[in-house]
């Protein structure tokens, strides 16, 4: 059965993964999902990831990070553009989630790139999810 919101069912399933401390999920493969998935490993939020060409569409199996006494790197994830309400920002409206600790992920003209990358580069575009 198709999702009607991709990008939320990829977060969900990384959330529900992490709050079972699984170390790895295996989510339906797109372009948008896998430069979401750069964008986390870029930050540290996941370990890896990896695209799996399987049939038609494959699968990115992404591979998370914990601390040494396993406790959650991820600890909190949160959808804010959806389909049925679209989040744009300007350049000056990119918020800061608790004062830069977390990561705005954001779809631009120059790709998806965190709110920190997008205020440097001075372009707006799409909120799609917080990280913390």
């Amino acid at each position: 059965m198709p999702t009607t919101d991709p990008i939320a069912d990829m977060l969900t399933r990384i959330r529900n993964a992490n709050s079972a401390v699984h170390d790895q999920v295996d989510i339906p493969a797109s372009k948008l999902k896998e430069q979401i998935a750069k964008v986390l490993k870029r930050e540290g939020f996941i370990k890896d990831f990896q695209v799996i060409q399987t049939g038609v569409q494959g699968v990115i199996r992404v591979f998370l990070k914990y601390g040494p006494e396993r406790e959650r790197v991820i600890n909190g994830i949160k959808r804010v553009s959806r389909p049925g309400l679209r989040v744009y920002v300007g350049t000056e409206e990119i918020p800061r989630i608790f004062g830069g600790l977390g990561t705005v992920v954001m779809s631009t003209p120059k790709g998806v790139l965190t709110g920190k990358q997008a205020r440097r580069m001075g372009i707006g575009g799409e909120v799609l999810a917080y990280v913390w």
